[in-house]
């Protein structure tokens, strides 16, 4: 495996092949804790690995330098993935200094028990001479924690991106020109979209620094290394911190009965008379990892759930109050679903959250009392071709 990013920077972190969740991210392909070397007249370590794994974390470092050497070590972010290891890593370098700014040194006291720990507070703007390589310092305010921040090497044009720019990916290689391109731009999109979307406007507000920067080579703290694609990658981030939409519509449901599933085809039905893409999710079915993914970039969104004790299926509201967290822009959509002898029920809930999250409102609820007539589903079909041509518009 080559670990190395250039000549004296060497990646030294941890893959996790059997990590399958994130805090409610279902993590299919697993993920790395990056952390990278640096080798100079003074030596710095960028940031550590999750505490489970320091071991190994402390063996790539020996194997590349004594630990007693070691003279700076960055925490970019305070988050236990990326800071877990610390403990550990300053235990066995007594040495060393912890550089981070002072809300992620706030943070850490908050986390683990930091006394003797030598503390290098920096701020914005700040550098750090290594020798003949110096680490400018760049904070990122909530991308995606408060304490966010970026380390650049300007004399290497390599940039320490923390989270941005990152995959929950475990892969044997290290660089993205290692792995099909499309299969990291997804698992990209994926992180994007079920760790940060929400914080879309700080995150344009980063990419405009970083667009500053002179960058070879971009080094996160989750997956490959990008160092051949890296305008790829730029260009796919201004898309999604607006959650630019793509010709595609996506139709949510859950059901009972069946009666929200006729419903859910029949809009499906509609949508796809249109050229766009059209996709269908049970959400009993398909996490709500891969819904809210493809959520991102859809032009419009058809939720639909049936009544259950006067109000919308667990697992409908278990969706909806995770995507309400992650705040997905740029929608238009609407409710459907079915109901009994309550006229409240699910597909008023449902409505209820898509304003809540600001998806705009194509029409009223359409609501079936048990088993949809041929004219709902008439209906439904019709609702599903407004939403295909709504999707065209971004052909």
């Amino acid at each position: 495996m080559n670990t190395k990013l250039k000549e004296g920077i060497d990646w030294v972190g941890y893959i996790d092949w059997t990590v399958r969740d994130f805090h409610g991210y279902k993590t299919e392909s697993g993920s790395t804790y990056n952390a990278y070397l640096v080798q100079d007249e003074k030596n710095a370590v960028i940031d550590a690995v999750k505490a489970p794994y320091v071991g190994k974390y402390l063996e790539r470092i020996k194997a590349l330098t004594p630990l007693e050497s070691i003279d700076y070590i960055v925490c970019n972010h305070a988050e236990p993935d990326h800071s877990g290891g610390l403990p550990g890593i300053l235990a066995a370098c007594p040495q060393a200094e912890l550089v981070c700014n002072a809300k992620c040194k706030t943070a850490l006291e908050k986390h683990y028990d930091t006394a003797g720990w030598k503390w290098h507070v920096v701020a914005d703007g700040d550098t750090l001479s290594l020798g003949k390589r110096s680490l400018a310092f760049v904070d990122t305010p909530m991308v995606h924690w408060p304490e966010s921040m970026f380390t650049y090497v300007p004399e290497e044009k390599l940039l320490f991106s923390m989270d941005a720019f990152g995959q929950h990916y475990a892969s044997a290689f290290r660089f993205d020109d290692e792995e099909p391109l499309d299969v990291i731009l997804q698992e990209a999109k994926a992180y994007y979209a079920n760790i940060v979307m929400l914080y879309g406007r700080p995150i344009s507000q980063t990419l405009e620094r970083a667009a500053d920067l002179e960058i070879e080579m971009i080094a996160p703290s989750h997956g490959v290394i990008w160092r051949s694609h890296i305008k790829e990658v730029f260009e796919a981030y201004q898309k999604w911190v607006v959650c630019k939409p793509a010709a595609k519509v996506v139709v949510l449901y859950a059901t009972m009965w069946k009666a929200t599933e006729q419903m859910a085809q029949a809009i499906l039905e509609g949508a796809q008379e249109c050229e766009v893409e059209a996709q269908l999710f049970n959400v009993d079915s398909t996490h709500m990892t891969r819904i809210v993914t493809e959520v991102l970039d859809c032009a419009a969104v058809a939720i639909g759930s049936p009544t259950l004790n006067n109000g919308i299926m667990p697992s409908m509201a278990g969706v909806l109050c995770y995507m309400k967290g992650l705040r997905p822009a740029n929608k238009q959509g609407f409710a459907f679903g079915s109901y009994g002898w309550s006229k409240r029920g699910g597909p008023n809930e449902v409505a209820e959250a898509m304003d809540v999250m600001k998806i705009e409102a194509m029409q009223e609820p359409i609501r079936s009392q048990y088993a949809p007539t041929p004219e709902i589903l008439e209906q439904c079909r019709e609702a599903g071709r407004a939403m295909g041509k709504i999707a065209e518009q971004y052909k």
